[in-house]
């Protein structure tokens, strides 16, 4: 009989604390009478939508070309790890209630630009990718992607209403035959020195110790092009990126204007950050993932379970799609009764189904069952995947537990307990649990269905003194005893 075992020292905690979502309150984004009824308005009222350029735009051209048909939208995402993370789940956010409307959406991933790096927001320049590197970060965030406009059609979208496209695309297609010299030649020529080092990522960077490689440099021309191809061949007129995007926008929007004179708009999206203001993502170390192998259901779950009581009506509005009347209504019952937390559980919810599906927040529920409400049950049920999830950076031993094994012999044999009496005494005053349950006799035999779990593993929890924790690959509630 097989019992995986794992033990690491202290209680285990999912998330660093400090690791909470924040973003700026106010939007200078107005839209005029006439759209109060319109997408914009809306969007801006949830608090997705910050500043739109050029400004004057926002006031009446834009309302009125998205209410005269269809239109194209895009955004951007350079592949610089192998998944999105939850500071760049809001910009999709944005793409799906654009697609919800009936605008087609472009994700477009940066194959080419990620080669480049964007020195927006950075203060030093990112470590180079290499090709092998680039095309599997894509693979992954391709994933992310359509598995989170999958999960929206089919769990959140009113399908009586005609939803837009969708067209996932990567800026390496329409680079890879170019070469410097015809870049320079045919798209530099319209490029102004002067603007573009009055950009405000550039003059940070410039005023620094390490300046800007002419690589960095050149990345807003680069983005700039992506938006005039994806205006030529898709007929985009509109580009979504965080507030750090800014300048890449207006690169974009003034270098249409000189070529083709079409007119095409920029809207940003507020920043999340940390605690301390630092954009949550890749750079600052503290990155949230959406894709399963580096951030699990549970953990994802949770980080948006915890985050304060002072943020999550604006979460709710910003990361989630209901109803703001429904909004309100879950904000008011969590007044009455703030024990219950019901919006920190629904926006849990709602976010971990739109990243992983119905599965993904059964999954979240089943370890967090399992893992807080020393749930036997729970754990009988969690798949090894979902197991490993749970205890993805507690190293584990696999035992094979012979007839007649006690508890003490367990705890020895996984190096859980000192030698001698003394870890013999622990056992005896209370160390030890066994499936949620405290054990005080060193000498009891681990027995199926009582100590081994129906699915063929044995949770073991340990030791309030010493200080370590210790449990099967099936334990479901660790805790400091």
């Amino acid at each position: 009989m097989a019992a995986s075992v794992l033990w690491r020292r202290g209680y285990v905690s999912c998330l660093p604390r400090g690791r909470r979502l924040y973003f700026t309150p106010r939007s200078k984004f107005h839209c005029s009478p006439s759209a109060h009824n319109g997408l914009l308005f809306s969007l801006n009222k949830r608090g997705i939508l910050k500043d739109c350029f050029p400004e004057n735009a926002a006031q009446d051209e834009l309302p009125l070309l998205l209410q005269s048909g269809a239109q194209t939208v895009y955004c951007g995402f350079d592949p610089t790890a192998d998944s999105l993370h939850v500071g760049n789940l809001l910009a999709i956010i944005g793409l799906l209630h654009f697609r919800s409307a009936g605008h087609h959406v472009l994700a477009v991933l940066g194959g080419a630009t990620a080669q480049i790096g964007d020195p927006s927001g950075k203060t030093s320049e990112r470590e180079r990718l290499s090709e092998d590197a680039v095309h599997a970060n894509t693979r992954g965030i391709r994933e992310s992607i359509e598995r989170i406009f999958t999960n929206h059609e089919l769990l959140f979208h009113d399908s009586s209403v005609k939803m837009g496209t969708v067209t996932v695309l990567n800026n390496l297609s329409w680079y890879k035959n170019w070469n410097v010299v015809r870049f320079l030649s045919e798209a530099g020529r319209h490029f102004r020195m002067g603007t573009m080092l009055s950009r405000h990522s550039v003059r940070s960077r410039l005023k620094s110790a390490d300046g800007m490689s002419l690589t960095e440099f050149t990345y807003q021309a680069f983005q700039a092009y992506d938006f005039y191809h994806l205006n030529q061949i898709y007929g985009c007129k509109i580009q979504l990126g965080g507030t750090d995007q800014s300048g890449n926008l207006m690169s974009g929007h003034e270098y249409i204007g000189k070529v083709s004179g079409e007119d095409v708009y920029g809207l940003t999206i507020p920043l999340v950050t940390s605690s301390v203001g630092d954009k949550l993502g890749k750079t600052a170390g503290n990155a949230v993932w959406l894709n399963r192998d580096k951030t699990s259901p549970f953990e994802l779950y949770q980080f948006f379970l915890r985050q304060p009581d002072t943020s999550v009506e604006g979460y709710l509005k910003l990361f989630t799609f209901l109803p703001l009347m429904e909004v309100e209504k879950l904000m008011e019952q969590q007044r009455k009764d703030p024990g219950k937390r019901l919006a920190h559980k629904r926006l849990a919810a709602e976010v971990t189904k739109l990243v992983h599906g119905k599965e993904g927040l059964e999954s979240a529920k089943r370890s967090t069952n399992a893992l807080y409400n020393s749930s036997v049950q729970a754990l009988e049920e969690m798949s090894d995947e979902e197991l490993q999830e749970l205890f993805r950076e507690a190293p584990f031993h696999e035992l094979l537990l012979e007839p007649g094994t006690t508890v003490i012999d367990a705890c020895r044999r996984i190096s859980a307990i000192p030698e001698g009496p003394r870890g013999y005494q622990m056992v005896s005053d209370g160390a030890v649990l066994i499936n949620h349950k405290r054990i005080e006799n060193p000498e009891q035999v681990l027995i199926p269905r009582i100590h081994i779990l129906s699915n063929g593993k044995g949770p073991v929890y340990f030791n309030r003194l010493t200080g370590k924790v210790g449990h099967s690959m099936a334990a479901g509630s660790v805790r400091k005893c």
